[in-house]
């Protein structure tokens, strides 16, 4: 039996089973059957003795269609089921004392015990076989008579009927057992479904956070490449505008300044182009990481007059584009923070690769500030928060030491991600 939704179902058969079920509950009356032919044919008896029989037949078919056939799940009840086998055996006894023949119908007891709870199983064997023996012997009288022989029919027949009787309990506690299995299996596999269903839905839910996590990044990540192209360019042309300015004032040169103003506004175009497109910046189209970064550094160098010093440690070697990128776009806004903001006399940057990571110093000796009290405003504020996103962006760290006067020391740490590794 197994339940379902706190409801008591009856157990499901394959077709075997089902053809054994219903063998063994027409043996009852078949054996049943044979023993009263045989008692009417072979069997003398007086009248009186043929209606005992047929009466006590006609008791035991309905006391077993009414306990087991008509009700068939009282056998799971302790309590009927040893009411059930204790008057079953009182009319096998009666019907062996009025006729041995029914010794054959007798055999019901071994079938039916197993209804019995384990302890008791033995007891009603015990007793099956002691009918058994008494009408093998020609009923009842023979214990009195040859109680010797009747005891040895008995042991024999305890002994066969034992024997029997725990290989067919020991087979249906195994498909028992089996069913059990096949049970768990079957509430296992609609787990596995159910939670297959739940991760399909999850799956989804991560599959439109992931959409909307990528269109925030693609977000930061225009932001940022508009910070670092036409901000920084912008910020540039106007310095420059104001150097070309104050020069005229002066009656000096005033068209160099111009002239590197308008280099700046088309370099910012082209940038600002590639930017949408996700391209690679136009320094590393055809150079290394490292003439890329010195060739910056001289470009800013002659722009503000400011030396920038470029040095390359370690052993240089081809890193992801997208890392180069990083770390290039980093050297940019740390030169153009020092240009808008330290008045530094002299600037140092320094690409060293050490192996499994590369890092990008910048440090200067101007006016320095408080990093822990910078915070993005209208005016500006976002090239820090804009680096720490684009270096966090490629598994890396930024790491800022500055104080007022002090000077501001800039270290970008990523990994050495080999060219080829990332599509």
């Amino acid at each position: 039996m197994t339940s379902v939704g706190g409801t008591v179902r009856a157990p499901d058969y394959d077709p075997w089973e089902l053809r054994e079920q219903v063998a063994l509950g027409a043996v009852p009356y078949v054996l049943l059957g044979i023993s009263t032919l045989l008692g009417l044919l072979v069997y003398p008896n007086t009248p009186a003795g043929i209606a005992a029989m047929l009466g006590l037949t006609a008791l035991a078919a309905g006391w077993i269609a009414w306990m087991v056939t008509l009700h068939p799940r009282w056998r799971e009840r302790t309590v009927l089921a040893a009411v059930y086998y204790t008057g079953l055996l009182a009319v096998l006894g009666a019907l062996i004392a009025v006729n041995p023949l029914y010794g054959f119908a007798v055999m019901v007891g071994y079938v039916h015990a197993f209804m019995l709870p384990s302890p008791w199983r033995f007891a009603g064997i015990g007793v099956t076989a002691a009918f058994s023996a008494a009408s093998q012997l020609g009923g009842f009288a023979v214990i009195v008579e040859a109680t010797p022989v009747y005891l040895l029919a008995l042991l024999i027949n305890a002994a066969v009927a034992t024997t029997f009787c725990m290989f067919g309990w020991r087979v249906e506690e195994q498909s028992a057992q089996r069913k059990r299995v096949i049970d768990e299996l079957a509430e296992a596999n609609a787990r596995l479904e159910a939670a297959l269903e739940e991760n399909a839905g999850l799956q989804a839910q991560l599959l439109t956070q992931a959409r909307e996590a990528g269109v925030q990044d693609e977000r930061q990540r225009m932001a940022g490449e508009i910070h670092d192209t036409v901000a920084q360019g912008l910020a540039g042309v106007v310095a420059q505008l104001q150097a070309a300015r104050q020069a005229h004032e002066r009656g000096a040169d005033w068209l160099r300044h111009v002239d590197v103003a308008h280099e700046m506004a088309r370099e910012s175009l082209t940038e600002a182009r590639r930017s949408v497109h996700a391209l690679r910046p136009s320094e590393l189209e055809d150079a290394a990481l490292p003439d890329a970064l010195g060739e910056i550094a001289e470009r800013w160098t002659a722009a503000h007059g400011v030396p920038a010093r470029f040095t390359t440690t370690g052993t240089v070697q081809a890193v992801h584009p997208e890392v180069e990128g990083t770390l290039l776009r980093t050297a940019q806004e740390a030169l153009v923070n020092v240009a808008k903001h330290a008045a530094a006399s002299r600037v140092a940057l320094t690409l060293s690769y050490m192996g499994d990571v590369v890092m990008l110093d910048v440090r200067d000796d101007g006016a320095g500030f408080a990093p822990d009290l910078v915070r993005p405003t209208a005016g500006g504020g976002h090239g820090l928060a804009a680096m720490r996103r684009r270096v966090a962006r490629v598994a890396g760290r930024l790491e800022i030491e500055s104080a007022p006067g002090a000077g501001t020391a800039l270290s970008a740490c990523v990994p050495a991600v080999p060219a080829e590794a990332l599509p």
